[in-house]
């Protein structure tokens, strides 16, 4: 589907292998009495944009951008249809700002690769956008559409950040592109509760030089910033910005969007 709204979707074929560090083993988990197992893989290969062009002719110039961003939302059950749209609506409103754009067109390439993905536990990933070049306003616009109107497809199945990392880690090899930055944006308003730690696969994202930033959302759990920063976000310059409940979404995507956008962190985070 998206592969016909972005002519500049960037992809290479083949199935992906998470880029993590030396020893790294992706854990096991039993799948949960009741949930149909979804195939990672099947999913990437099923998503729109990812299979619309292959490898380019020996020789061709890889296109280069200054950041490849993964933005991660939370689909779990705690996230009404109503908190749903909020999520959406702020993303989209964050890329039409002003500062959003110029950020976008300052960078070294001024170009910048980003794909959406809705998860929820460590087995329900969806990929709803793919790898989409943004350099020009028309690619913006087109985006920031995509994103506002592009269907829910997860309702529940639990609450696994980690399993939301992993699958963004593997999406990083669909983009045949030069990377400067590879950047996971992880939404979300409630601790794991489904599969692995989310440390393990944080810390594998470290390893391979992956940052993994988050944006808590504070409308159930009053503390779950502080469970962000402990067991979530990691790697270079890494950093999160809570949302104090889905109405105040927006503003802090626009932030954090700016942000690493610039490759900066806020004063007084850590990296």
């Amino acid at each position: 589907m998206c592969a016909g709204i972005f002519p500049k979707t960037l992809t290479k074929t083949g199935v992906m292998a998470a880029s993590a560090g030396p020893g790294y083993r992706r854990p096991s988990f039993a799948q949960p009495p009741g949930l149909a197992l979804i195939d990672r893989r099947a999913l990437i290969f099923a998503t729109g944009g990812l299979l619309a062009a292959g490898p380019g002719p020996a020789g061709a110039q890889v296109p280069a951008v200054d950041l490849a961003l993964v933005l991660a939302a939370d689909c779990s059950g705690s996230v009404r249809a109503e908190h749903y749209v909020l999520q959406q609506k702020g993303y989209a409103d964050a890329f039409r700002q002003p500062e959003v754009i110029r950020a976008i067109g300052g960078g070294l390439h001024g170009a910048v690769a980003v794909t959406y993905f809705q998860w929820s536990g460590y087995f329900l990933q969806h990929q709803s956008i793919g790898w989409t070049t943004l350099k020009s306003m028309g690619d913006i616009a087109r985006f920031a559409h995509a994103i506002e109107t592009v269907p829910r497809t997860i309702f529940s199945g639990g609450t696994s950040p980690g399993g939301a990392i992993e699958f963004g880690m593997k999406l990083f090899d669909a983009l045949a592109a030069e990377k400067r930055r590879r950047v996971i944006d992880v939404s979300g308003d409630g601790r794991s509760n489904n599969g692995p730690s989310p440390t393990e696969a944080r810390d594998a994202a470290a390893a391979a030089r992956i940052t993994v930033n988050g944006l808590p959302i504070l409308h159930m759990e009053r503390d779950i910033d502080e469970y962000y920063e402990k067991n979530v976000i990691g790697g270079p310059g890494a950093f999160s910005i809570p949302a104090r409940d889905f109405n105040s979404f927006g503003e802090a995507i626009r932030r954090k969007l700016i942000l690493e956008i610039a490759g900066r962190a806020p004063e007084g985070m850590r990296g």
